[in-house]
């Protein structure tokens, strides 16, 4: 483990930040890739969650310098990362998933697309499929008008020339934000475990009037949900049905409220029952129950949230995509970065 940055030594451009659970499989190759990386400046801080596997200390031997932080119980994706940020000490945080791996000029994208927008604090990365990289696991995180985000573009083919632009939100496989003000907004919310607390942090940036800016250049390779099961694990899918109705409750604008949550109930019935969906009903009723069980502490969360807003309604509503073709063919909605925000702050 390493020591603290100390007055001879200057403390890192980047903390890239990897939360470890049951990530044997996967976490050695992610961590190769960083040590391959083009831009240096970057410390690793690895979050041992208590895994069964113990692949933490064994992986960062990887690279040099990378420390291991014990969590001494899972705290979930969400408790590993804010753990993480507190003991990260640069100025940008960067969040990566153990089963991504980062193109060797990843972190040099990433850092000279904050050159370019300083007024932006908030980056997310092109991410390819693992398996296949010429079809795309996301452009950013998009919000739809019913409040069911999903990642842009997650599963069509890549078409190679995305523009750099705004997004709802960033995903946290792998994302930069500034670390300061993702500790003054809170960190990941940890009452989400793990599921949708980036969207959430990103719908919070929105209110808080800072923009996501989407960096095309940036790529990793995504494995995705390789440590939970899969994406249609009841883990995944307990998680994912609680969670999205957690962020609409939290985030949404009192005025939207009337229109936001009846699309969001109708979409959760016509999604739920579709064949291909029907094997897990129950589990994904189970998360609903769970959802409206834990409204209590939610609700508290959401006066502060909405205490904090700088924009308005009306301004959230244009940063959700309206068109459902969207939502249903899982298109990427990215949208040029208005000129207020391009030039040095």
């Amino acid at each position: 483990m390493n020591e603290p940055f100390g007055e001879d030594k200057a403390p890192p451009a980047l903390s890239v930040v990897i939360v470890a659970y049951n990530s044997g499989a996967t976490l050695g190759r992610c961590v190769s890739a960083l040590a391959a990386q083009t831009f240096a400046d970057f410390e690793l801080v690895i979050v041992d969650n208590a895994s069964p596997q113990q692949e933490a200390a064994p992986a960062a031997q990887a690279l040099s310098g990378a420390r291991v932080i014990e969590a001494g119980d899972n705290l979930g994706f969400a408790g590993g990362v804010n753990l993480g940020a507190r003991e990260a000490q640069g100025r940008w945080l960067v969040l990566l998933n153990p089963d991504a791996y980062p193109d060797p000029d990843w972190l040099e994208q990433l850092v000279a697309a904050s050159q370019r927008y300083p007024k932006v604090r908030s980056f997310t990365s092109r991410q390819v499929m693992a398996q296949d990289r010429t079809v795309l696991d996301g452009l950013g995180d998009v919000m739809s008008a019913p409040a069911i985000p999903y990642r842009g573009g997650y599963q069509t083919l890549d078409p190679g020339d995305t523009p750099e632009g705004e997004v709802f939100s960033p995903c946290g496989a792998a994302m930069m934000v500034d670390r300061e003000m993702f500790l003054r907004l809170g960190g990941l919310d940890e009452g989400f475990f793990c599921y949708c607390e980036d969207v959430d942090f990103g719908y919070r940036l929105q209110l808080a009037d800072e923009p996501t800016v989407l960096v095309p250049a940036a790529v990793i390779a995504h494995e995705g949900s390789a440590s939970s099961g899969g994406p249609k694990s009841e883990f995944a899918v307990f998680h994912g049905t609680r969670n999205r109705f957690w962020v609409l409750v939290k985030n949404t604008p009192a005025l939207l409220l009337p229109v936001i949550l009846p699309l969001h109930l109708l979409a959760f019935a016509v999604v739920s029952l579709r064949p291909q969906n029907r094997p897990l009903l129950e589990v994904t009723w189970k998360g609903f129950k769970a959802a409206l069980a834990g409204l209590g502490p939610v609700w508290a969360s959401r006066r502060r949230t909405q205490a904090q807003r700088r924009v308005s309604a009306l301004q959230i509503a244009r940063t959700l995509t309206w068109d459902p073709k969207d939502l249903s063919g899982r298109r990427a909605v990215i949208r040029p970065l208005r000129p207020s925000r391009r030039g040095a702050p």
